[in-house]
């Protein structure tokens, strides 16, 4: 694949993931947000492009560094564009399908998710901890609300 093409899929499944992200943080009460969230179609895009730039990425030269890599062959391997653009994609579908279990338990519990779905969408992994603290808090707060309100 030549780098322009792998540069016009590199775009497309960064301009592919902001549609969903953006219902979920500014619409999520949205029947059209809840319906499109519903569906595992935007991953099986994503999977399929992750499975195609994968399978073009692979050298068998390399083979022998992804069995037993060190921090410096993936430094090395990850400075190819085609196996940079496998990475990327990786991260887009993992940090919006934590994004979709984000915003769904959010709807389902009652808990305040936009601050932790924009932080999932530039750092996942911080995002879903902040989810976590906010789950934690929120479901704190609401046990006391509950116990003050049997107590009157």
């Amino acid at each position: 694949m030549t780098l322009e093409n792998l540069e016009i899929v590199f775009n497309f499944t960064n301009i592919f993931v902001l549609p969903f992200w953006g219902l979920m943080v500014l619409a999520p009460r949205w029947q059209v947000t809840q319906k499109v969230m519903d569906s595992l179609v935007p991953f099986a895009v994503l999977a399929v492009v992750y499975i195609a730039l994968f399978a073009l990425s692979l050298d068998p030269d390399q083979a022998a560094i992804w069995s037993n890599p060190t921090l410096g062959d993936l430094a090395a391997l990850f400075s190819l564009p085609p196996v940079m653009a496998t990475g990327w994609t990786h991260f887009l579908v993992m940090d919006l399908f934590v994004g979709r279990w984000i915003y769904q338990q959010g709807l389902e519990r009652n808990i305040f998710t936009r601050h932790s779905l924009a932080l999932c969408l530039f750092a996942g992994p911080a995002g879903l901890l902040c989810h976590l603290m906010t789950t934690w808090g929120t479901v704190a707060w609401q046990r006391q609300q509950q116990t003050q309100g049997e107590g009157s």
